[in-house]
């Protein structure tokens, strides 16, 4: 455009037209944010320490630390210091039937579906570890990881008897067909409490999908990124990772908010809180849908927004506590 403008002598307005480009796009300067560089630094101090999370669950924790980005700001900055960028997963259909009725019961409710599996680790050594692995599919919530040299029928119970007793009773528990979980033992007691139990089709993981996400998130996360070099050690660390899981951890099917709402923020290292905290925007008071008395939203648009989130999901629920009572 200057080049235009020097050699025919014409004015900006005239040099705009013929090119046929905006006025305002050829006065526009880019400004450059005075939180770049802390923003930037939060970033990768987040990268740093949750190795294995995507800019979409960097930006959930970021707005909980008070920070009014979005996902597109993120991922810019995400590109431009070459941090991982997760590839796209393979689209996959749903299990329907011909009728178009689905294959699994879906979970509707806390305590409606849970699911159970094996995953399998080693110490430094070589030995083997065995992780059973109890989840609520509802609200994606780890119940146990429980970590031993060896596991069976009976000690599956002690575990599940140790969850019921705080969690309450499942409805349906979901499994393969592992010789611990098929156990006559397993199952009449799992009849005596009344839960029912859901046995996938042998050779079929997918149709225990919430567990099997769960397995990747665990092995990718955590035990491909642990040495354990005792039983002891294996099991304080597996139990320090559930707990991160449940109370920090951003889940995408639930909005990018953890499984478990906590109670306290400060869950999360001092340090890394501090240094991602803001203390100059504007916040709007706690809303209904977060418990935490210290999390703050970064404005009114993001506090209604939550706030009409809040109430359709409590009529969806009293709509579904209605069609049971139907039933």
């Amino acid at each position: 455009m200057e080049h235009a403008r020097a050699e025919y002598e014409v004015s900006e307005r005239r040099a705009c037209r013929v090119v046929r480009q905006w006025r305002g796009t050829q006065r526009y300067l880019p400004l450059r944010r005075t939180d770049e560089d802390r923003l930037t630094q939060a970033i990768l101090v987040l990268a740093g320490k949750y190795g294995r999370y995507g800019y979409r669950r960097i930006t959930a924790l970021l707005q909980h630390a008070g920070w009014p980005v979005g996902k597109d700001r993120v991922q810019r900055i995400w590109r431009r210091e070459g941090l991982k960028v997760p590839q796209k997963q393979r689209a996959r259909g749903r299990l329907w039937l011909g009728d178009g009725s689905c294959v699994r019961l879906r979970p509707e409710r806390t305590n409606h579906v849970w699911s159970y599996d094996f995953v399998k680790a080693m110490t430094n050594d070589g030995r083997a570890l065995r992780v059973l692995v109890v989840i609520d599919e509802y609200t994606r919530e780890c119940l146990a990881l429980r970590v031993a040299r060896r596991l069976g029928s009976l000690q599956v119970i002690e575990t599940l008897a140790d969850v019921m007793l705080v969690r309450g009773i499942p409805e349906h528990i979901r499994s393969d067909n592992g010789p611990e979980f098929i156990a006559e033992e397993l199952r009449k007691w799992l009849g005596r409490v009344g839960t029912r139990t859901l046995y996938i089709e042998p050779g079929s993981p997918w149709e225990n999908g919430y567990c099997e996400s769960f397995n990747g998130k665990l092995r990718d996360e955590f035990l491909n990124g642990e040495i354990f070099y005792s039983l002891k050690e294996a099991q304080i660390l597996t139990e320090r990772w559930r707990v991160e899981y449940n109370t920090e951890r951003p889940h995408s099917a639930r909005g990018y908010r953890p499984p478990q709402r906590k109670q306290s923020c400060q869950s999360m290292d001092m340090e890394i809180w501090k240094t991602l905290r803001v203390s100059h925007i504007p916040t709007s008071p706690a809303t209904t849908t977060d418990k935490c008395p210290t999390r703050r939203y970064a404005n009114n648009h993001f506090y209604k927004r939550s706030v009409r989130s809040e109430e359709l999901l409590k009529r969806e629920a009293k709509w579904k506590r209605a069609q049971a009572q139907k039933k």
